[in-house]
């Protein structure tokens, strides 16, 4: 689905856990469009879940920014806190130096300087934190302003005969808006449809359960939406009623997606929702997920292990080892033109029901020691063609370039 609008971006994102600070996610950007599905793969521990559930705000981000709508809903402040302390180390550095040069009046120069560079990183912590705390109500108002703007210009050029229609029309979309939560137009489908749902709550309770804490208290209203979800998931009103141990993996990853879509979500982050379920399941629910896809114009961030999947679902892939992106690229161009060796590592584990392709396929196995050559210049994500960016150092950049032949 071809849309310039970004709906999500991640900005050097990072998740550190324990008192070592283990880099679970370490300074992940992407973008990701109105419609688009990004999958994202790589093996067990590379950070792949940790970055949907920072994006959500499942886990409190270490640093780094998250955009929704345009609308910062997620703030790291560790960030700022790291930039003060650098810039302190620095200064110290260069008042030594001044000082030693005799250059008195310069070093309280870099006094000054120092003192408003803390001055102004402290009042961006201090702004990252109440918009993401803000969120929904910065959303809200900045929506009605939007609208105002936008129906005062439709008033003032429509004839008079039609200036109360709108500005009722107006009225009705501030109403909505005043309602929107920011928030919960993001939603997650989780891994294992057993864990997710809860044992004691009715099928009926566990859909609803979004819509009550919303404060929806209509039951009518309530219990239409819950039978429309099980219908669009494939399931029957009958099963309302129910409790999660008396349906199969693949009834439960239905009840699952019908909890995530109850809420008109716009964005729905599928964190391997195919991985615990039978083969012939699988591609039931990824025709599901593509359905729903094409109906509500959902965005989707989809997390898995195989790659197969992920290529026919998924409009770009983003690889991710060791809580770092190493290579983005569209589904296609990935797959016949791999640049990073973990991608060609991954792509190489492939198999195929062809015995003939099996016995010629060679596992390539991915070495970083071997692979890179860091010791003078660090990788840093680079656009080799594109609408394609691999994890490179200037060698490597070159290397692919001439391979490309450009």
């Amino acid at each position: 689905m071809e849309n310039n609008e970004n709906i999500l971006e991640v900005q050097h994102l990072k998740q550190y856990f324990g008192k070592h600070d283990f880099k679970a996610v370490d300074d992940v950007s992407f973008s990701l469009k109105k419609g688009e599905v990004l999958g994202i793969v790589g093996e067990s521990g590379c950070g792949k879940t940790t970055t949907g559930r920072s994006i959500i705000k499942l886990f409190p981000a270490t640093s780094g920014n998250v955009y929704f709508k345009g609308q910062r809903v997620v703030a790291g402040t560790r960030m700022y806190d790291d930039a003060i302390r650098e810039e302190k180390e620095a200064s110290k550095k260069r008042c030594e130096e001044l000082a030693k040069a005799g250059r008195h009046d310069e070093v309280e120069k870099e006094k000054e300087h120092l003192k408003k560079f803390i001055a102004e990183q402290t009042e961006e912590k201090k702004k990252a934190k109440y918009e993401a705390k803000h969120c929904v109500r910065l959303y809200r108002e900045r929506r009605a302003r939007e609208l105002k703007d936008e129906y005062a210009a439709k008033i003032s050029a429509a004839p008079e005969s039609e200036k109360k229609a709108l500005e009722k029309e107006l009225d009705k979309k501030l109403d909505e808006v005043s309602k929107e939560n920011i928030v919960t137009k993001m939603q997650m489908i989780f891994q294992d449809p057993i864990a997710s749902l809860d044992p004691r709550m009715t099928i009926r309770e566990i859909i609803a359960e979004g819509l009550r804490i919303q404060g929806v208290r209509d039951e009518k209203y309530i219990d239409e939406r819950v039978y429309e979800m099980l219908e669009k998931v494939g399931l029957v009103r009958e099963h309302a009623g129910r409790y999660p141990h008396e349906f199969s993996g693949g009834q439960r990853q239905r009840i699952g997606i019908a909890r995530a879509i109850v809420m008109n979500p716009e964005l729905i982050i599928a964190d391997e929702p195919v991985s615990a379920l039978d083969v012939s399941i699988q591609a039931q629910v990824i025709n599901l997920l593509n359905d729903l896809r094409e109906e509500m114009g959902l965005t989707i961030m989809f997390i898995a292990h195989d790659l197969s999947v992920v290529k026919y679902f998924s409009d770009r892939i983003m690889v991710m080892y060791f809580g770092k992106v190493v290579e983005i690229a569209k589904s296609d161009d990935l797959f016949a033109h791999p640049f990073h060796p973990y991608t060609k590592s991954l792509l190489s584990a492939i198999p195929l029901a062809d015995p003939n392709y099996e016995k010629k396929r060679k596992r390539i196995t991915y070495k970083p020691s071997e692979a890179h050559d860091y010791s003078v210049e660090g990788p840093t994500l680079r656009e080799v063609q594109p609408g394609h960016f691999v994890s490179c150092n200037t060698v490597e950049f070159e290397a692919m370039k001439k391979e490309l032949g450009m």
